[in-house]
Protein backbone atom coordinates (compact mmCIF):
# COMPACT_ATOMS: atom_id res chain seq x y z
CA UNK A 1 0.00 0.00 0.00
CA UNK A 2 1.04 3.62 -0.72
CA UNK A 3 3.18 4.92 1.98
CA UNK A 4 0.93 8.64 2.08
CA UNK A 5 -2.15 6.63 1.76
CA UNK A 6 -0.90 4.69 4.96
CA UNK A 7 -0.12 7.88 6.51
CA UNK A 8 -3.34 9.83 5.41
CA UNK A 9 -5.53 6.79 6.75
CA UNK A 10 -3.60 7.05 10.27
CA UNK A 11 -4.33 10.70 10.20
CA UNK A 12 -7.89 10.55 10.36
CA UNK A 13 -8.21 7.68 12.60
CA UNK A 14 -6.08 10.17 14.93
CA UNK A 15 -8.09 13.05 14.20
CA UNK A 16 -11.47 10.97 14.96
CA UNK A 17 -10.33 9.85 18.18
CA UNK A 18 -9.17 13.29 19.48
CA UNK A 19 -12.85 14.39 18.03
CA UNK A 20 -14.62 12.07 20.24
CA UNK A 21 -12.32 12.70 23.24
CA UNK A 22 -12.90 16.50 22.61
CA UNK A 23 -16.80 15.84 22.60
CA UNK A 24 -16.74 13.80 25.74
CA UNK A 25 -15.16 16.76 27.18
CA UNK A 26 -17.63 19.03 25.87
CA UNK A 27 -20.72 17.35 26.72
CA UNK A 28 -23.20 19.37 29.24
CA UNK A 29 -22.29 18.99 33.06
CA UNK A 30 -25.35 17.82 34.11
CA UNK A 31 -24.55 14.07 33.06
CA UNK A 32 -22.03 13.65 36.12
CA UNK A 33 -25.22 13.85 38.24
CA UNK A 34 -27.68 12.00 36.01
CA UNK A 35 -28.24 9.04 39.12
CA UNK A 36 -29.65 11.56 41.76
CA UNK A 37 -32.46 13.91 42.38
CA UNK A 38 -34.21 17.24 44.11
CA UNK A 39 -37.04 18.49 44.78
CA UNK A 40 -38.67 20.18 42.30
CA UNK A 41 -42.05 21.61 43.43
CA UNK A 42 -41.40 23.72 45.27
CA UNK A 43 -38.24 24.05 43.34
CA UNK A 44 -35.26 23.35 45.08
CA UNK A 45 -32.92 26.66 44.32
CA UNK A 46 -30.65 24.30 42.32
CA UNK A 47 -33.55 22.88 40.22
CA UNK A 48 -35.34 26.37 39.44
CA UNK A 49 -32.69 28.14 38.31
CA UNK A 50 -31.70 25.09 35.76
CA UNK A 51 -35.20 24.50 35.20
CA UNK A 52 -35.64 28.50 34.20
CA UNK A 53 -32.37 29.40 32.66
CA UNK A 54 -30.32 26.06 31.30
CA UNK A 55 -31.48 26.47 27.80
CA UNK A 56 -30.22 30.19 28.31
CA UNK A 57 -28.11 30.72 30.99
CA UNK A 58 -25.64 33.03 29.19
CA UNK A 59 -28.59 35.80 28.87
CA UNK A 60 -27.42 39.33 30.28
CA UNK A 61 -30.98 39.57 31.33
CA UNK A 62 -31.01 36.66 33.85
CA UNK A 63 -28.83 39.92 36.07
CA UNK A 64 -32.07 41.68 36.20
CA UNK A 65 -34.96 39.30 35.97
CA UNK A 66 -33.50 36.48 38.19
CA UNK A 67 -30.62 38.14 40.11
CA UNK A 68 -30.45 35.25 42.83
CA UNK A 69 -29.73 32.70 39.93
CA UNK A 70 -27.55 35.34 37.71
CA UNK A 71 -25.20 34.93 41.33
CA UNK A 72 -25.13 31.59 41.16
CA UNK A 73 -24.82 30.73 37.51
CA UNK A 74 -21.88 33.19 37.79
CA UNK A 75 -20.34 31.58 41.00
CA UNK A 76 -20.50 28.37 39.47
CA UNK A 77 -22.58 27.06 36.33
CA UNK A 78 -21.77 23.01 37.45
CA UNK A 79 -24.06 23.95 40.25
CA UNK A 80 -26.79 24.25 38.17
CA UNK A 81 -26.06 21.20 35.36
CA UNK A 82 -25.43 19.42 38.87
CA UNK A 83 -28.47 20.59 40.05
CA UNK A 84 -29.83 16.79 41.24
CA UNK A 85 -26.19 16.21 43.07
CA UNK A 86 -26.42 18.30 45.91
CA UNK A 87 -25.75 15.48 48.94
CA UNK A 88 -23.29 14.66 51.45
CA UNK A 89 -22.16 10.63 52.04
CA UNK A 90 -21.57 8.62 55.16
CA UNK A 91 -23.61 11.62 57.84
CA UNK A 92 -24.92 8.93 59.90
CA UNK A 93 -28.10 10.65 60.80
CA UNK A 94 -25.85 13.76 62.70
CA UNK A 95 -27.07 16.13 59.86
CA UNK A 96 -26.45 19.57 62.06
CA UNK A 97 -22.91 18.36 62.85
CA UNK A 98 -21.97 17.57 59.02
CA UNK A 99 -24.64 20.66 57.77
CA UNK A 100 -22.79 23.46 59.39
CA UNK A 101 -25.51 27.01 60.32
CA UNK A 102 -25.20 29.63 57.07
CA UNK A 103 -24.57 26.40 55.01
CA UNK A 104 -27.96 24.66 54.98
CA UNK A 105 -28.47 25.67 51.12
CA UNK A 106 -25.42 24.42 50.01
CA UNK A 107 -25.77 21.34 51.66
CA UNK A 108 -22.29 22.20 54.39
CA UNK A 109 -20.33 23.22 51.73
CA UNK A 110 -21.32 19.89 49.60
CA UNK A 111 -18.86 18.90 46.46
CA UNK A 112 -15.84 21.00 47.52
CA UNK A 113 -18.13 24.37 48.02
CA UNK A 114 -20.06 23.54 44.35
CA UNK A 115 -23.17 24.69 45.45
CA UNK A 116 -22.27 27.78 47.76
CA UNK A 117 -23.64 30.34 46.10
CA UNK A 118 -27.35 29.18 47.09
CA UNK A 119 -26.58 29.90 50.58
CA UNK A 120 -26.45 33.95 49.56
CA UNK A 121 -29.58 35.53 51.33
CA UNK A 122 -31.92 37.37 48.27
CA UNK A 123 -34.66 37.74 46.49
CA UNK A 124 -34.95 33.88 44.98
CA UNK A 125 -37.94 33.21 42.77
CA UNK A 126 -40.59 31.39 45.36
CA UNK A 127 -43.66 29.04 45.01
CA UNK A 128 -46.86 30.16 45.81
CA UNK A 129 -48.01 27.61 48.79
CA UNK A 130 -50.32 27.76 51.58
CA UNK A 131 -51.03 26.18 55.33
CA UNK A 132 -51.00 22.81 53.51
CA UNK A 133 -49.11 21.82 50.03
CA UNK A 134 -47.01 18.70 48.80
CA UNK A 135 -43.70 18.66 48.06
CA UNK A 136 -42.58 16.87 44.88
CA UNK A 137 -39.37 15.04 44.67
CA UNK A 138 -37.41 13.69 41.77
CA UNK A 139 -35.25 10.90 41.61
CA UNK A 140 -34.05 9.28 38.49
CA UNK A 141 -31.99 6.59 39.84
CA UNK A 142 -34.85 5.35 42.13
CA UNK A 143 -32.87 5.11 45.07
CA UNK A 144 -36.03 5.08 47.76
CA UNK A 145 -36.15 7.05 51.24
CA UNK A 146 -35.21 5.66 54.76
CA UNK A 147 -36.92 8.87 55.61
CA UNK A 148 -37.88 13.06 54.10
CA UNK A 149 -37.56 15.32 56.74
CA UNK A 150 -39.11 18.76 55.78
CA UNK A 151 -38.85 21.98 57.58
CA UNK A 152 -40.23 25.48 57.39
CA UNK A 153 -38.57 28.74 58.26
CA UNK A 154 -40.29 30.36 61.19
CA UNK A 155 -42.22 33.65 60.97
CA UNK A 156 -39.72 36.43 61.34
CA UNK A 157 -36.40 34.78 59.63
CA UNK A 158 -35.85 36.50 56.48
CA UNK A 159 -34.38 34.96 53.51
CA UNK A 160 -33.73 38.14 51.70
CA UNK A 161 -31.22 39.04 54.50
CA UNK A 162 -29.93 35.93 56.68
CA UNK A 163 -28.60 32.84 55.91
CA UNK A 164 -30.34 29.93 56.96
CA UNK A 165 -29.83 27.85 60.24
CA UNK A 166 -31.13 25.12 62.03
CA UNK A 167 -32.63 27.55 64.94
CA UNK A 168 -34.43 29.49 62.17
CA UNK A 169 -36.44 26.15 61.38
CA UNK A 170 -39.40 24.08 62.49
CA UNK A 171 -39.68 20.64 61.89
CA UNK A 172 -43.18 20.31 60.01
CA UNK A 173 -43.21 16.24 58.62
CA UNK A 174 -41.13 13.19 59.29
CA UNK A 175 -42.00 10.34 56.75
CA UNK A 176 -41.36 6.77 57.39
CA UNK A 177 -39.58 4.55 54.20
CA UNK A 178 -40.39 5.03 50.35
CA UNK A 179 -39.63 2.31 48.39
CA UNK A 180 -37.93 2.83 44.94
CA UNK A 181 -39.58 5.04 43.21
CA UNK A 182 -38.33 8.37 40.42
CA UNK A 183 -41.37 9.98 42.05
CA UNK A 184 -42.17 10.75 45.40
CA UNK A 185 -44.93 13.52 47.22
CA UNK A 186 -44.58 14.44 50.87
CA UNK A 187 -47.65 16.10 51.92
CA UNK A 188 -47.31 18.62 54.58
CA UNK A 189 -49.94 20.13 57.00
CA UNK A 190 -50.89 22.57 59.26
CA UNK A 191 -48.52 25.22 58.28
CA UNK A 192 -49.86 28.19 60.16
CA UNK A 193 -48.51 31.62 61.25
CA UNK A 194 -46.81 32.25 58.43
CA UNK A 195 -46.69 34.89 55.76
CA UNK A 196 -44.58 36.58 52.79
CA UNK A 197 -41.08 34.71 51.82
CA UNK A 198 -40.04 31.83 53.31
CA UNK A 199 -37.71 28.36 52.71
CA UNK A 200 -38.84 25.08 52.90
CA UNK A 201 -35.93 22.39 53.92
CA UNK A 202 -36.10 18.85 52.91
CA UNK A 203 -33.95 16.21 54.28
CA UNK A 204 -33.89 12.77 51.85
CA UNK A 205 -32.26 10.31 53.59
CA UNK A 206 -31.74 7.95 50.47
CA UNK A 207 -31.80 4.04 51.14
CA UNK A 208 -29.28 2.92 48.80
CA UNK A 209 -26.39 4.13 51.13
CA UNK A 210 -25.80 7.01 53.31
CA UNK A 211 -26.53 9.78 51.27
CA UNK A 212 -28.36 12.36 52.50
CA UNK A 213 -29.81 15.41 49.77
CA UNK A 214 -30.49 18.99 51.82
CA UNK A 215 -32.99 21.10 49.55
CA UNK A 216 -33.44 24.58 50.43
CA UNK A 217 -37.09 25.63 48.12
CA UNK A 218 -38.21 29.13 48.67
CA UNK A 219 -42.10 29.55 48.90
CA UNK A 220 -44.56 32.60 49.58
CA UNK A 221 -47.19 31.62 52.24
Amino acid sequence: MNNALVHKRWTLRVFALLSAALMLCLMPFSNSANAHGSTINPASRNYQCYRDWGNDHLNPSMAQQDPMCWQAWQANPNAMWNWNGLYQNNVGGNHQGKVPNGTLCSGGHAESGRYDALDTPGAWRTTSVGSSFTVQLYDQASHGADYFQVYVTRQGFNPDTERLGWDDLQLVTTTGRYGPSQNYSIPVSGVTGRSGHHVVFTVWQASHMDQVYYLCSDVRF
